[in-house]
């Protein structure tokens, strides 16, 4: 049996954060006597998680192209573009300049925006804005009121190129050997499986470092541009130029517990003389702000590769004893904050795992090579990625940001989510309630898509507080971006007389007691329409009067057909799964 998801989680208490360096200094606000050689900056993970899209990016999102839009933005008299831009703006700019279709625009808009500090309540708003509205026309003007940070949307665009497929990894299948490539990359099995970029703080560090010059770049007013666009030794970057790099960059002082912000850092007035800050013209010297940066720059004590190291093994509410010697589960949230709270499972093979705590509440969720298993996550997520799954069920609680599914085959995942996508899937079906439409990216054969057709008590409190709503749904309006499927062939919606409800096998404690938003029409009906045909059939039974051998001999007849029935469609194990451990039915959800 499941408990109740504990109390409301964010971060640990600031006694729990671990310390950078050694020495015993812990305070919330940077002060002069502080060591600043000890300053440490780190790559932050979840725009790399979250925000870089898993699949090639449009040409137009080059260097060379993304330095002009930032010219353009500052000097062109187009209005809403600078320092804010609005979509009414950016939509000028990605359908007129890029050519970009006005759905792709949109995609990466909306991306973007989701990684924004707002809160849950902010979120519900903005559903209820959409779901109002009775036309495109009229959800385009509630759009055009929006907007986004000018120069962390273009960092934001260029970090797209992290998934850029290049002639020479194609060929020789890795990149060329560097002693930061050779860095060995801890992993939940022997062999690597860091192979996704986006979860591997190696190459998010990689790329940070690789292109560091061009994001700074990037991020220059036009004057301090040369005539080729590119910076000078004079060069000065301005401090909201360095506050924008804070979308990527963060860091701490050694022996202190507080993170900040790079642009604190930067500002902060011992590291002025390494920064390059000058507190007369306000600004940083392009060639001493990059030098400390790369000075400074290390390992993101939050990222995948420490949670492997160091990280703590969940303690399940329900599993199945003896069989998990290969299953592999680490996680940092017992001493990481807010958006750095990582939970990596990998091999879990015939287990039915299950789980509602604290220890999963906002945490960026991998699943990695699970097979022939039944996995409950009845938490509020902030992402979850599931790759090279086979032959499992995944039931999550909210995702606040995005669900990803890459080179799975045969899964089913039931979730309600701000964003799915899916690439390299085959014969895998998605029970989902989306405010977005869901992505079908490239290799995917037969996605199956379906509405969201379960419940548990905690749902609906767990939705909003990832500010998810019930409207507007658009499970059923998948936009395929592929090159080898242009046309709707990849998908199919779930016959609705293929349609059953899912019942999750556990208690717990809270409100909801229905599928929110209920179920659409059609569904409805077959559901309807079945239980119909359960209720004649009883009737015919009640009605056939058989003697109290013959109702004996049928109830074994129905159970044999039920049994062969379990058998045959994989059920049987499921069932067999939920049988609690021996040692007791009843366990926390710790």
């Amino acid at each position: 049996m499941l408990g109740a998801a504990e109390r409301r989680g964010g971060g640990p208490p600031a006694s729990h954060l671990p310390r950078y360096g050694k020495k015993p200094f812990h305070p919330d606000v940077l002060s002069d006597d502080m060591d600043q050689s000890g300053v440490l900056l780190w790559v932050k993970a979840e725009p790399f998680i979250v925000g870089a899209l898993q699949f090639p990016p449009p040409s137009k999102f080059s260097l060379h192209y993304l330095k002009k839009i930032a010219t353009y933005v500052r000097t062109r008299a187009i209005e809403r573009a600078y320092p804010r831009l609005s979509w009414s703006a950016w939509r000028h700019i990605a359908c007129g300049k890029l050519q970009l279709a006005k759905d792709v625009a949109w995609l990466y808009f909306e991306i973007f925006d989701s990684l924004s500090m707002k809160s849950p309540e902010e979120r519900l708003e903005w559903s209820e804005i959409l779901s109002n509205c009775i036309s495109e026309d009229e959800i385009e003007k509630q759009r055009n009121q929006l907007s986004v940070d000018t120069l962390q949307f273009l960092l934001f665009l260029y970090i797209q190129q992290l998934n850029k497929v290049s002639l020479r990894t194609s060929l020789i299948g890795e990149e060329w050997p560097s002693p930061r490539n050779r860095s060995q990359s801890p992993d939940l099995s022997e062999k690597s499986s860091c192979h996704n970029k986006n979860w591997n703080d190696y190459s998010h560090q990689a790329f940070v470092c690789d292109h560091l010059s061009d994001l700074l770049e990037l991020l220059l007013d036009p004057e301090q541009l040369s005539t080729s666009f590119h910076s000078t030794h004079s060069s000065l970057v301005s401090r909201e130029a360095v506050a924008a790099l804070s979308f990527l960059i963060e860091g701490a002082v050694s022996g202190a517990r507080k993170i900040h912000p790079l642009h604190e850092l930067a500002l902060w007035p011992p590291v002025h003389a390494d920064s390059g800050f000058s507190k007369t013209s306000k600004t940083f010297s392009f060639y001493k702000l990059e030098a400390w940066l790369r000075a400074h720059l290390t390992g993101n004590p939050f990222g995948t590769s420490a949670c492997l190291k160091s990280g703590k093994k969940l303690a399940w509410a329900h599993q199945v004893e003896g069989t998990t010697k290969r299953a592999k589960i680490a996680c940092n949230t017992h001493v990481a904050p807010g958006r750095h709270r990582l939970v990596v499972m990998s091999q879990v093979y015939k287990q039915t795992l299950a789980k509602s705590s604290d220890a999963l509440v906002g945490a960026h969720v991998r699943i990695h090579r699970c097979n022939e298993s039944f996995i409950y996550l009845l938490s509020p997520l902030r992402s979850v990625t599931i790759e090279k799954c086979r032959n499992s069920t995944f039931v999550l609680g909210p995702v606040e940001t995005a669900l990803h599914l890459h080179s799975c085959d045969q899964v089913k995942v039931i979730a309600v989510c701000r964003r799915l996508s899916v690439s390299s899937t085959t014969s895998c079906i998605f029970h989902i309630l989306t405010p977005t439409r869901p992505l079908i990216l490239s290799g995917n054969q037969r996605v199956t898509l379906a509405p969201f057709h379960t419940h548990y008590p905690m749902l609906e409190d767990h939705m909003a507080r990832t500010g998810l709503a019930t409207v507007p749904n658009y499970w059923d309006k998948p936009l395929v971006i592929c090159r080898e499927n242009s046309d709707s062939s990849v998908f199919q919606l779930l016959p609705p007389c293929e349609f059953y409800v899912f019942i999750i096998p556990f208690e717990m404690e809270g409100d909801t007691t229905e599928i929110p938003g209920g179920l659409p029409p059609a569904y409805q009906k077959a559901l309807s329409e079945r239980e119909q045909k359960i209720q004649i059939w009883q009737k015919t039974v009640k009605e056939a009067r058989l003697t109290k051998d013959q109702r004996k001999q049928f109830q074994v007849l129905v159970e044999n057909k039920f049994y062969e029935w379990l058998v045959n469609t994989g059920h049987r194990q499921q069932l067999d799964s939920l049988v609690p451990p021996a040692v007791g039915s009843k366990q926390a959800a710790g």
